[in-house]
């Protein structure tokens, strides 16, 4: 079996995509292990499809799968575990907005847990004052509803262990449940943030531990 999956919801990201695979392919190819890269065309209406196609033609570690109409991410990050053989599954952005030199830290953390989440702690510099009290207020009422303790449930850079996505509905809504099932710890939490800056956006750093 796969070592590692990565998904990748796509959507009208034709500017970020050649980058994002340049990094990410060097980083996974660091780590040693089987892996494939699963780009999910949630409907896009530029190249990003031709240009994904174009990576898979230069290395069959790329799929894609295609969406025909735009479900939105959760849609497409559904679609991407069907279709993932990996024994971890990470999901990220395709955007730039998530560093790939992450994914070894995260992948570190399913030794012990069951998935790992990042927390994108110093949010000022990437987003205005409307929109991270919209954020602060959007995870209290998260939280209340469902009893959790998610200080960031907008963070879409995550890990998984595969048999905790298909032993669970729904995974990638509600990744961070402990009380899903019997094991009392079986999430972390990943203090992140962000740094760098490219082209607008930024990058999570300076990751460090926060179970729940």
């Amino acid at each position: 079996m796969t070592d590692l999956s990565v998904v990748i919801p796509v959507y009208n990201e034709e500017a970020s995509l050649t980058p994002l695979w340049a990094e990410l392919r060097e980083v996974l190819e660091r780590l040693g292990l089987a892996f494939e890269v699963v780009f999910v065309d949630d409907g896009s209406r530029d190249r990003s499809a031709e240009i994904i196609r174009s990576f898979r033609e230069a290395d069959q570690r790329v799929r894609l799968v295609r969406l025909k109409t735009n479900g939105g991410e959760t849609a497409a990050t559904d679609a991407g575990f069907k279709a993932a053989r990996g024994r971890r599954v990470v999901v990220m952005d395709a955007d730039l907005q998530n560093d790939p030199r992450d994914i070894p830290m995260l992948l570190s953390h399913l030794d012990h847990w069951d998935a790992a989440t990042g927390w994108r702690v110093n949010r000022a510099a990437g987003d205005n004052l409307v929109r991270r009290v919209s954020s602060r207020i959007a995870n209290r009422i998260r939280n209340w509803l469902s009893d959790e303790t998610i200080q960031d449930s907008g963070c879409t850079f995550r890990a998984f262990r595969r048999e905790w996505i298909f032993a669970n509905d729904n995974a990638y809504m509600r990744p961070y449940a402990p009380h899903s099932r019997s094991d009392e710890n079986c999430v972390c939490l990943l203090d992140c943030s962000q740094g760098h800056e490219r082209s607008a956006l930024h990058r999570i750093r300076d990751t460090r531990v926060s179970p729940i």
